[in-house]
């Protein structure tokens, strides 16, 4: 029981105590008053709730919702209080906004909005989107122009995107010496996990193979010298610890993390998680969030998950308390809510831990713990206070890990809304999927495995498990709550295209191809899974998800309907608008930098 529960019950207690006789029931708090009402008419309003599954008008006053139903329906509120009746989106179709259970705000933000290398096209919210580089000659020459266009020599360059299957190379320092051996340069893999550096890099921040010994992933070449290669979250973040002042400029931070919201709008996301919260810089982070939280400039709702790993290297013992106290920095924009672990490393970068026949090359990858007891242990802290646990989990030893945890964790003390998520589950098992029914676990599944990396994947794993990757229709059919996510900045924000690619099964950038059309679902299932599923995910659908009363008065205003136009048509409906608290947001209103005060 968490600090807050614990609180009320305390409270209904102390209530009761001493009545001997008959209950005497108290007045409820007084509610405000309603004032102004707005009311949005559209052609077609498809809300999630079961209840009342489409309607053409829903009432707003002050940020929530009143009520939802037709005109007629919603005159018992319209006839007694003011009202302005919205018909702008006379011909839309409205649904609740769009949640992205997955994404890094701040990081991405960041990263998008830097030098960019992916082998496929980014969308940019306030210009030309990125072609993307196909090759490693298209790589290295965009590599080239990025340094040379920059003045001053001693200036960091940092790139985002690398893909060493589609280039073919996973880069180390004498490769992105060619570029420059004097410029220091951070190339960072698409993954988030892994990152490149050259020479100039290594002299600048005074790197020496002294400072990082025992700190694993640090690449060291046959002479004993660093060879520029810092796989996975312990050495990436060695290097985010020296180099994160060249990284995280706080001059550009509020750029930043509006490019990243308005990329997000644009795509009909009215709330986001942020997933590793803290990571980064947790002072610098917060500050940010607060800010951008209160800014009118701001179009979505964060619900910040904390990275446990730095947060307990920051506050030690204490680390679990000052968690709790992060809900203090609460408002309608910032949600703090839960925390994260990793389990094993990447899908993309080919480290995530697997089992025989593990990769093609014949690496097995590598798993954050060597054992489910381990990775329990680390956890059960966490558990025991309450939280709502993520974890980052790839690979088919990955995720045996995180599920066998889940059950040791369950049999020491049990919870039955522990809400545990088992974030991107990439290479699982029809065995995997029924032990988390068993034990009442939630799924956010990356489906960009599909629709953006089936093609490249299938030489470093196999036809058959890159096919099968992201098993959503064996999540749903087994009845667990499953959602869907970009994992942004790894792939671009889009819901309508996550969608899309559930129902079909198709790859973007391989001429459509079906994999594993099995796995596919309806395109109501699908809506789910980015709505009302995806706020579960994240522990909001009490908040946001579905248009119901009481619930923020968030929308995705779209052309058409995701759910009768042909199915491979879903990713091209269209957002037209977002509505957040009842405030419209036209997509044109995102598409430049501004102000964020």
């Amino acid at each position: 029981m968490n600090l807050k529960s614990k609180l009320i019950s305390l409270g209904i207690l102390g209530l009761f105590s001493g009545l001997t006789s008959a209950v005497q029931l108290i007045d409820p708090p007084s509610t405000p008053k309603v004032s102004n009402i707005t009311v949005f008419v559209a052609k077609k309003i498809v809300t999630m709730d079961p209840a009342i599954p489409n309607a053409t008008a829903v009432a707003v006053a002050d940020g929530r919702i009143l009520s939802v139903g037709s005109l007629e329906d919603l005159k018992p509120w319209t006839d007694k209080y003011p009202t302005k009746i919205n018909r702008d989106f006379a011909n839309k179709v409205m649904y609740p906004g769009f949640v992205e259970p997955h994404a890094h705000v701040l990081l991405g933000g960041i990263l998008f909005n830097k030098p960019l290398v992916t082998p496929s096209p980014m969308p940019n919210p306030w210009g030309a989107p990125f072609a993307g580089v196909p090759n490693l000659p298209a790589a290295m020459d965009a590599l080239k122009k990025y340094s040379n266009d920059i003045k001053d020599p001693n200036e960091t360059l940092l790139a985002w995107g690398w893909d060493e299957i589609a280039m073919g190379k996973v880069p180390d320092r004498q490769l992105l010496d060619q570029i420059s051996s004097t410029r220091p340069i951070i190339l960072w893999n698409g993954s988030g996990h892994d990152m490149y550096v050259n020479s100039g890099m290594i002299n600048h921040y005074g790197i020496t193979p002294d400072k990082v010994k025992g700190i694993p992933g640090v690449g060291i070449d046959k002479d004993g010298q660093l060879n520029g290669q810092f796989i996975d979250l312990a050495a990436v973040m060695y290097v985010m610890k020296v180099a994160g002042k060249d990284i995280l400029k706080p001059n550009e931070v509020p750029n930043d993390y509006l490019y990243m919201s308005d990329l997000m709008q644009q795509a009909g996301i009215t709330t986001t998680g942020d997933l590793a919260f803290g990571s980064l810089n947790l002072e610098a982070e917060m500050k940010m969030a607060k800010a951008f939280s209160k800014s009118p400039a701001s179009s979505i709702r964060v619900v910040p998950v904390i990275y446990a790993d730095p947060f307990k290297a920051t506050y030690g013992d204490q680390a679990i308390q000052e968690a709790l106290n992060l809900s203090q920095n609460d408002n309608d924009q910032l949600i703090f809510q839960g925390v994260k672990f990793y389990s094993d490393a990447g899908y993309m970068p080919e480290t995530m831990r697997m089992e025989h026949p593990s990769f093609v090359n014949g690496t097995i990858g590598t798993s954050t713990y060597k054992t489910a007891q381990d990775f329990s242990v680390a956890m059960k802290p966490w558990w025991d206070a309450g939280f709502h646990i993520h974890v980052h989990s790839n690979g088919d030893v990955g995720n045996a890990h995180t599920i066998n945890a889940l059950q040791l964790l369950q049999d020491s003390k049990p919870r039955f809304d522990h809400r545990f998520t088992v974030n991107h589950f990439g290479i699982p098992t029809t065995a995997m999927v029924a032990k988390i029914k068993a034990l009442n676990a939630v799924v956010t599944a990356n489906i960009t495995y599909v629709s953006e990396r089936a093609k490249l994947q299938y030489n470093a794993l196999g036809v058959d498990r890159a096919s099968y990757a992201t098993r959503v229709g064996t999540l749903v059919r087994n009845g667990i709550v499953t959602s869907i996510h970009s994992d942004a900045p790894v792939a671009a924000p889009d819901p309508l295209k996550e969608a899309w690619s559930v129902v079909t099964r198709r790859d973007v950038y391989n001429d459509g191809k079906v994999w594993a059309p099995a796995e596919a679902l309806s395109s109501a299932e699908a809506m789910k899974m980015v709505t009302i599923n995806a706020a579960y995910t994240l522990g909001v659908e009490s908040k946001v998800g579905s248009i119901e009363a009481g619930k923020f008065a968030d929308f995705a205003v779209l052309n058409d309907d995701p759910q009768t136009v042909p199915a491979i048509k879903i990713k091209d409906v269209g957002v037209y608008a977002t509505v957040l608290g009842g405030k419209v947001i036209p997509v044109s209103e995102t598409k430049k930098p501004r102000p964020l005060n």
